[in-house]
């Protein structure tokens, strides 16, 4: 595996709980990096070598801004290119959001605005033009990140990191129990590969607070506090994997025959499927399917 991007999942809380958070992002989550964590990884992703771009992303990372802003200088200073993802619940004027900002002028080569009918009343909401009208006074590369709402036209599939623009819903994490209900189903067989991760060379990965390494959501190739990064990804066998080695061979459906569970006749999406297939087996794999906080088990504590 050749990592070019990381990831780092700053905190699993939020202040919004959006119906289609592949995290389960919510007021009443637990688990954050501290600034510690975060030099550890940053070290440990300097020392791979092919690691190009650092992302802080969450959760919300700004609820954390001493940590986030420390975080993207760290990773600045050690040559990275940066990028945060946020909501900016923060920008409620525009000169607020100025000097929420202004730290991360000629830091960040990419500023992506989180915007949506989940977030607020408005597609583009007021925080998120605050937001990037600061970014462009402060010379910060923003863009919007729109999620469609279930059965929308022309709302594109997207595979990996999310792009800008809109995007359809990928029915995993909160999205599989609270929006897998408005879409049109399909059957289980027909969920044969999955088209939303480059599973056998991903390029980049995601890092938890408590160190996980996910190829996608609540799927862990090993734990940064444990081993290091670069060990991490030359022992990577695809195939071999527990999960992407089924996934990779017949898709989630392959996945559901491989460990004979139980399922449902119809899906949203191959996402919908494959979540609910890993959350049957978390028992069986608990150091490959986790935290509790990738399924939605921890906010309900």
């Amino acid at each position: 595996m050749e990592l070019r991007g990381l990831h780092f999942l700053l905190t699993y809380r939020c202040d919004l709980e959006c119906d289609h958070c592949f995290v389960w992002g919510s007021p009443r989550q637990s688990g954050t990096m501290t600034s510690q964590n975060v030099q550890q990884i940053l070290k440990q992703a300097k020392e791979v070598g092919t690691v190009k771009w650092v992302f802080f992303e969450g959760g919300e990372p700004f609820l954390y801004y001493p940590v986030l802003a420390e975080g993207v200088r760290e990773a600045a200073r050690l040559g990275f290119q940066v990028g945060i993802l946020s909501n900016c619940y923060w920008a409620t004027d525009l000169e607020d959001a100025l000097e929420w900002l202004r730290p991360f002028a000629g830091l960040v080569q990419d500023f992506s605005v989180s915007s949506d009918l989940y977030h607020y009343s408005e597609k583009l909401s007021l925080q998120a033009k605050n937001a990037c009208a600061a970014a462009e006074k402060l010379s910060i590369p923003v863009g919007i990140i729109s999620i469609a709402q279930p059965g929308a036209a022309n709302s594109a599939s997207t595979m990996g990191q999310l792009p800008q623009g809109e995007s359809a819903v990928m029915y995993r994490g909160r999205a599989a129990v609270a929006l897998a209900a408005r879409t049109t189903r399909r059957p289980w067989r027909q969920f044969t590969e999955c088209t939303r991760e480059q599973l056998r060379d991903p390029g980049r990965v995601h890092v938890d607070p408590f160190g996980n390494l996910h190829i996608c959501q609540g799927i862990s190739l090993g734990n940064l506090f444990r081993a290091q990064l670069g060990k991490i990804c030359k022992a990577y066998d695809p195939d071999s994997h527990p999960i992407t080695g089924s996934l990779l061979h017949g898709g989630p459906a392959e996945l559901v025959r491989c460990y004979e569970l139980p399922h449902e006749e119809n899906y949203a999406d191959e996402c919908h499927l494959c979540y609910e297939a890993r959350r049957a087996l978390r028992a069986r794999l608990p150091e490959v399917l986790g935290p509790d906080q990738m399924y939605g088990v921890a906010e309900r504590q």
